[in-house]
């Protein structure tokens, strides 16, 4: 009876303890407030990574800065320089004197020691190739790989290929210039150097001009012994008077990899139809294949012309023709150092003294040709025009406003000055442009 006393008395104490509810709509809201915070968190972290480490590896692994290139301009040939022509006493020539007469016999004896045999020919030939050898360890040949899908959806990789030349070496990369036109389409670049080794390129700076570039391939990528075999050129001059000099043609001139042919230059004054240049076009008497392509050089081994096969005519289209190398050392330079190349689109000549003197043409760069849709026509430019200055820049001939364009960049705004025939004569006006990029 107490027994059951005691136990009514604990009743009171025993609790049940019941779950709490599920509240479905907080944990869902608190799910999406973790994920949102975690995708915060990683988008910062990489956020911060990405700004950070440049910084981090700049720090940790400093990297020099590209060297600018630069191409010293060489006197033309047979030109004197200032320092040439100051003599000394000692270079003072006394006055020529009458030469004795010489006998017949002596006559025929030095005739016959200057006779030369075969020795002396091979001789000649051998030096020669020599000068061609040093030069052609610095020819490349660029493939261009393009990826086809065949009839039967199947793939497969096709391949052009130009011959190219070590042009520069800015210290972090092998700079090499080639025409590309012919492989424009190509999805990559590869470049094959004389002793074999291959490597993936890429394109530093093109011209749509006239389809030079500029490969690079980062020296860092390069075996030590492609490097030093595979040396920049030198490049010469195609000024002055250098008609009927011998030439050297290397690269693909027969459109076969590694070819050479020898030759001479038949003429160098025939102008280019392009746009913002006055570039020279170099003939030889070169039989080689329409598809040419590589460099010319003479026999002090430096390079005179850049082979272009495209503005011959087509009575001697399988003749060597280049591109003369002064008029593209500034154009290589600037694409060398990946400055964009800008289009303004007028073709000009130089005004002559005689047009000056009998119809009053005022001396500056004489406008022949504009092209349609070109930044030159959206300012107004017309053909007759005379332009004397560009910016800050006298223009006092067709060639001084070429090489004030190339100085400037698309989308520079220009403030020209030019002479414009009116039936009063010339009249001065003042136009603005704003220069553009060529299309391929």
């Amino acid at each position: 009876m107490e027994m059951n006393k005691n136990q009514d008395n604990t009743d009171f104490m025993k609790e049940t303890i019941k779950k709490r509810p599920l509240n479905k709509r907080k944990l869902v809201q608190r799910t999406l407030i973790t994920a949102a915070m975690a995708v915060i968190f990683g988008l910062v972290a990489c956020l911060t990574f990405l700004l950070l480490e440049p910084v981090i590896s700049k720090k940790l692994y400093p990297e020099e800065e590209p060297e600018k290139v630069v191409f010293v301009e060489e006197p033309e040939e047979n030109e004197i320089l200032p320092e040439d022509m100051i003599v000394d006493d000692s270079q003072m020539q006394p006055q020529p004197t009458e030469p004795p007469a010489l006998e017949d016999k002596q006559i025929e004896q030095v005739l016959s020691e200057m006779e030369l045999g075969t020795e002396d020919y091979l001789s000649v030939m051998d030096s020669i190739r020599e000068v061609a050898w040093q030069v052609r360890q610095s020819v490349v040949t660029v493939v261009g790989v393009t990826a086809d899908v065949g009839w039967l959806d199947n793939e497969h990789e096709s391949e052009g290929a130009v011959s190219g030349i070590v042009v520069a070496d800015n210290g972090r990369e092998l700079l090499i210039l080639a025409n590309t036109r012919s492989i424009d389409e190509a999805d990559s670049l590869k470049v094959a150097f004389a002793d074999g080794e291959e490597y993936d390129a890429s394109i530093k700076k093109r011209d749509n001009n006239t389809g030079l570039t500029v490969i690079s391939i980062p020296k860092s990528k390069i075996k030590s012994d492609t490097l030093e075999m595979a040396k920049a050129v030198t490049l010469g001059t195609s000024g002055g008077h250098i008609t009927g000099n011998p030439i050297i043609a290397l690269g693909r001139p027969v459109g076969t990899e590694d070819s050479l042919c020898y030759g001479n230059i038949t003429s160098t004054g025939n102008a280019i139809r392009l746009p913002d240049s006055n570039y020279k076009y170099m003939t030889t008497d070169i039989y080689g294949s329409s598809n040419a392509s590589g460099v010319l050089i003479n026999l002090q081994g430096q390079v005179i012309g850049i082979i272009d096969m495209s503005h011959n005519s087509s009575d001697m289209k399988n003749l060597v023709s280049a591109i003369g190398i002064s008029d593209l050392k500034r154009l290589v330079e600037s694409l060398s150092n990946g400055k964009e190349i800008a289009y303004f689109g007028i073709y000009g000549a130089d005004v002559t003294e005689e047009a000056n003197e009998e119809m009053g043409v005022p001396f500056g760069a004489y406008i022949t040709e504009i092209d349609m849709d070109s930044p030159a026509m959206d300012a107004g430019i017309q053909s007759g025009d005379v332009i004397v200055k560009l910016n800050e820049t006298e223009v006092n001939s067709y060639d001084d406003l070429v090489k004030a364009i190339l100085m400037e960049e698309p989308e520079k705004e220009l403030k020209i000055e030019l002479m414009r025939q009116s039936p009063e004569g010339y009249a001065e006006m003042e136009l603005e442009a704003v220069l553009g990029l060529k299309q391929e």
